[in-house]
């Protein structure tokens, strides 16, 4: 058996490649849009991709199940409940799918999502115990995917999160100990609330440590699963949609178009919105007014997607040489208006004078001397509810950044205001986007929420 997992950081998303080495054929779980790192793969090991799975409808990211099928000709497959607009294959609990002596076997294990499906690897058709499952989001490593994304698509928190019940207490539980257990997501992933780093795990292992797999009545397992979870990004929706659709594939050969600082300009006065991907210090030395500034070092496509509309058209500021890898980036998530980049920006800079602009950033000392002024100012906290538990500045306003776009108008517009996370990134994000908006008097609060308690308890830093 090959059995190889590639892991995408930046979306903590886990995708996997099966094959009989014997037979050489294989099939794909989970893969994204950007499949040439799998074709590669396959082609070393002489491998023919057959089939390409998803185990449910992702929200987090555009699946690259209908680039594999135009690439390979291969089948794609989802549990039973899944319709499509393009063709695929309806697989069933127990089915068997067999690459030679190597055999896959589908587990219905809906709660994510009323379609989700884990997948058995037996590395021998006739072993009595499976190598591996790979659980999609059913089970993480450490927590279970949460079933409150689908409440808008008629089927309600409480009954997926009943369903995952069973799939996780009864059908993933009753699994031998020594089953390794290979998710589809990591720490990060707003699927969940609890995920581990750990990329693999075993069934005994997480029945001993993942607080959803200890032994609980049904109503237990409710109150933990739904509690706390954190804001769901604004494009999951988009792309939960997406990914059933009959869609343009994704193209790697086409290079995102360089653009200058006039046609820039123009692009820009028609609607497009500017993603300036650079660091947050050097975005706030200077930057073109009303860019969102989204840096390119962190989780850039979810944060993107998050405050960003998919319909926007999209010009993009890039790290040198880096471009590229924003348009892929974004493409993996389904954002594919994306007109340009800016050519040699800082160049450009100097003949765009008029347009640029630079951004506040205060230090915690700055903030708590604005703070016992007479006229303070609005501190806007968007981490999440669960990071907030953990302590806040008092009187802060709290909008997780995932609901930011949807809830501008609850920040105050007669008052400066100081934005904050946990570090800074998200901050300058906020930050930025409050200025796109038309709200000029916007800092953001330098090393974030940390900062501040180390300014408070420098003995404890």
């Amino acid at each position: 058996m090959l059995f190889t997992q590639y892991y995408l950081d930046c979306l903590s998303q886990a995708s996997y490649l099966i094959a009989d080495d014997t037979t050489k054929r294989a099939v794909l779980v989970d893969p994204r849009r950007d499949i040439d790192e799998y074709l590669a793969d396959a082609q070393a090991h002489g491998l023919t991709i057959e089939g390409v799975i998803n185990t449910h409808f992702h929200a987090d990211f555009l699946a690259g199940h209908l680039e594999v099928a135009a690439a390979t000709g291969a089948w794609i497959g989802y549990g039973h409940r899944a319709d499509t607009e393009y063709p695929s294959r309806k697989l069933h609990d127990g089915e068997r799918i067999s690459l030679g002596d190597v055999a896959l076997e589908i587990m219905e294990t809906p709660g994510h999502t009323p379609e989700s499906i884990s997948i058995l690897v037996y590395e021998h058709a006739d072993a009595s115990v499976p190598y591996g499952v790979m659980t999609g989001d059913a089970l993480f490593i450490g927590d279970v995917g949460r079933p409150d994304l689908l409440a808008s698509f008629g089927v309600t928190a409480d009954e997926l999160g009943r369903m995952l019940y069973d799939s996780v207490q009864r059908k993933l539980m009753g699994l031998p100990d020594e089953v390794r257990v290979f998710p589809a997501h990591g720490a990060g992933s707003a699927c969940g609330k609890n995920l581990s780093t750990e990329r693999q795990s075993t069934i005994g292992e997480q029945r001993r440590t993942n607080y959803a797999c200890t032994p609980m009545s049904q109503e237990q397992f409710l109150a933990l699963v739904t509690g706390g979870q954190p804001a769901a990004p604004g494009y999951f929706a988009f792309d939960a949609v997406l990914n059933r659709k009959a869609r343009e594939l994704f193209d790697h050969s086409r290079a995102p178009r360089p653009l200058g600082a006039a046609e820039f300009a123009e692009v820009r006065a028609a609607g497009a919105v500017v993603v300036d991907a650079r660091d947050p210090q050097e975005f706030a030395t200077g930057h073109v007014q009303g860019a969102i500034n989204i840096p390119a070092d962190g989780r850039f496509a979810e944060t993107a997607g998050s405050v960003i509309a998919p319909d926007r058209q999209v010009l993009v500021v890039a790290p040198q040489d880096r471009e590229e890898e924003i348009v892929v980036r974004l493409a993996r998530i389904g954002f594919d208006r994306v007109v340009g980049y800016l050519r040699e920006p800082e160049g450009a800079f100097l003949k765009m004078v008029a347009d640029m602009t630079r951004a506040s950033r205060l230090t915690a000392t700055d903030l708590r001397a604005a703070l016992e002024s007479a006229q303070p100012p609005v501190v806007l906290d968007v981490r999440n509810t669960g990071e907030r538990e953990q302590g806040a500045v008092e009187g802060s306003l709290h909008i997780p950044l995932a609901e930011l776009t949807r809830r501008l108008d609850e920040v105050p517009a007669d008052r400066e205001v100081v934005v904050h996370c946990a570090g800074g990134y998200r901050s300058s994000v906020a930050a930025s986007l409050l200025r796109n908006v038309g709200r000029p008097d916007v800092s953001d609060l330098l090393g974030g929420y940390g900062a501040w308690q180390a300014m408070l308890h420098p003995s404890a830093a």
